[in-house]
């Protein structure tokens, strides 16, 4: 596998969220890599989006991240409890990102479970098996992405995402972004893409 290179993320998260369906999250959990493929995101816009955390051009401890490069990772706390995986995108100064939705569990899918649900793998039933990745919080967990990875640069060697030599074929479904009802009209613009059919997308 190929990992992306910044000129893949220095774009607009609408491009970027789109684009990078069925490529390869790689995160490194104590020197041993888990693998997911990405199947479902959302695009964020920035100051002119007021389901972004940068809406308004907001910028606070949490969102500084944001402004930077692009290519680096924007890990955040949602509910006091579950950690969501974002990609920073656009040029430096243009806070956009791009929401890690849901991941297909692909490598080391024992070290996954255990991370998960402090069991081994033999143990998940099918509902289990799908809920290591069909969420933003569930594949955090699964792939050990806490704070600690927040602004780490994903041009490194512990933390990227890669794609293969051959461009996987699939169709993309848009779709409105899930649980941002208090956005107003930004509620409704169709910035969450997903592939088709796959069974880790956390809602058709």
């Amino acid at each position: 596998m190929k990992k992306l290179t910044r000129e893949f993320y220095n774009r607009t998260s609408l491009e970027v969220a789109r684009d990078i369906l069925g490529k390869y999250l790689v995160h490194a959990v104590e020197d041993e890599k888990v693998i997911g493929r990405i199947v479902e995101t959302e695009a964020y816009m920035g100051p002119m989006d007021k389901a972004a955390h940068s809406y308004n051009n907001r910028r606070t401890k949490r969102t500084e991240v944001m402004f930077g490069p692009p290519g680096h990772a924007y890990v955040y706390v949602i509910y006091g409890m579950y950690y969501c995986m974002n990609i920073v995108t656009a040029e430096e100064g243009k806070p956009q990102a791009v929401l890690i939705r849901s991941v297909e569990p692909v490598s080391n899918l024992e070290r996954m479970a255990k991370l998960r649900y402090k069991k081994n793998l033999s143990d998940l039933g099918e509902k289990e098996i799908i809920g290591l990745g069909n969420g933003p919080g569930k594949l955090c967990l699964s792939m050990g992405i806490t704070a600690v990875d927040n602004g780490t640069d994903l041009c490194g060697d512990s933390f990227y995402v890669a794609e293969d030599d051959v461009k996987s074929v699939f169709q993309v479904v848009t779709a409105k972004r899930i649980n941002i009802d208090y956005a107003e009209e930004a509620a409704l613009y169709p910035w969450r893409f997903y592939i088709k059919g796959n069974r880790f997308v956390s809602k058709k």
